[in-house]
């Protein structure tokens, strides 16, 4: 499976806010550039390209040392919906007063059971 990253557009840009550069990713998670490529390829993490340069990843993505738990099954729900990357940073990101927060705040806070089943929704 080769490595495909999106250009992102600049409303899911500010929608998102903080990023992280692959590299960055690499340091943060304790992991060679090989690896942290890799959980991009398996998609455990989604990056896009930001005007150039290596991919780059959401900071909300990472917990401490390691993915937030429930991003990867996420991710996956997304990807099954029919949503590319970029549809999936703009659904993950996009408020939603139901949560509250947005679908990330909800999977950082430890609810990405309720955010899985709501994606889940999203390709019936």
């Amino acid at each position: 499976m080769t490595l495909s990253v999106a250009q992102i557009d600049r409303e899911t840009d500010q929608l998102v806010g903080e990023w992280l550069t692959l590299t960055e990713v690499a340091r943060r998670l304790n992991l060679s550039a090989g690896r942290a490529k890799q959980l991009l390829k398996d998609r455990k993490l989604i990056g896009v390209r930001r005007g150039g340069g290596e991919p780059q990843v959401p900071a909300a993505f990472l917990a401490k040392d390691d993915v937030v738990k429930g991003l990867p099954g996420t991710l996956t729900v997304l990807l099954d919906a029919g949503y590319d990357d970029v549809e999936s940073l703009r659904w993950l990101f996009t408020p939603d007063e139901t949560l509250p927060g947005s679908p990330v705040d909800a999977i950082v806070a430890g609810r990405h059971t309720e955010v899985k089943r709501r994606a889940q929704a999203l390709g019936f």
